[in-house]
């Protein structure tokens, strides 16, 4: 009876794919949360009809635009040749035969979404690949999610990421008046939702002993704030910016900001 009403429906709207897509995801079930109680459980154990929501990873490709989305770095642009992201150096060294090089894109072409990214089957992007991307040599069924601690080292120190967390950190500077505010600004962007008492004491304890760390060592400051090709803010005190960025890493690490609940 479902199916048959999202047709109808679909039909009415003049097969308006956009309008179908956010009729499911605003609609109470979707939006539900994945906290189930004895009752509900008791129920629908296998939750085949749907009584709460279903918590799943995001795919590696939301992950990255979704950490480009939250800093501000992300390039809305729909369209056009496909771009090259960051990757490691010598990527194709072993695979790819007449001095065929991975070329980085430049600019705006260096943040646009996933979808956009040139992808080489016998040698995928390792970022990807590590959160359970398909290497596209073989089809398919459903995706394959696992969980290990070279997902957690990757969102720490790829440069995606650094980049991104000092991104965050200099929107969180310029819409925040107090270090409570700022972090709960970054936690609110990444997670839709108001960090606790206790979550935001960790937070500001975290950016307070990151901060008594860079006044002291600022040339280790200067090197963290400086990753990746965007520029950064140079009126903003180094040493505050970097603490800042660390708590940014730690906010796009969470499980809460890569997993849909």
């Amino acid at each position: 009876e479902l199916l048959d009403w999202l047709a109808t429906t679909f039909i009415d709207s003049g097969w308006d794919v956009k309008d179908m897509q956010r009729t499911i995801v605003t609609s109470a079930t979707y939006r539900q949360s994945s906290a189930v109680t004895p009752e509900l459980l008791e129920r629908d154990p296998e939750n085949r009809l749907l009584a709460r929501g279903t918590r799943v990873r995001l795919p590696a490709q939301m992950i990255r635009d979704q950490a480009l989305a939250i800093s501000g770095l992300l390039t809305e642009r729909i369209g056009g040749p496909s771009v090259g992201p960051y990757q490691p150096a010598g990527l194709w060294e072993d695979v790819v035969e007449r001095g065929l090089v991975y070329r980085q894109s430049q600019g705006e072409d260096l943040y646009r979404r996933s979808l956009y990214t040139f992808w080489k089957r016998t040698r995928g992007p390792p970022a990807m690949v590590t959160f359970d991307s398909s290497t596209r040599e073989v089809h398919i069924l459903s995706p394959t999610r696992t969980n290990t601690p070279l997902q957690a080292l990757n969102l720490m120190n790829d440069v995606t990421y650094t980049e991104a967390a000092r991104a965050l950190a200099e929107r969180a500077m310029a819409e925040g008046t107090t270090v409570e505010g700022s972090v709960s600004y970054m936690y609110r962007l990444a997670t839709a939702h108001e960090p606790e008492p206790e979550t935001r004491s960790i937070l500001v304890d975290s950016f307070t002993g990151h901060f008594d760390r860079y006044q002291v060592d600022r040339a280790g400051a200067l090197l963290l704030v400086s990753a990746g090709e965007s520029s950064r803010n140079e009126t903003l005190d180094i040493a505050e910016l970097a603490a800042y960025q660390m708590v940014a890493s730690m906010i796009l690490n969470l499980d809460g900001t890569i997993t849909r609940n």
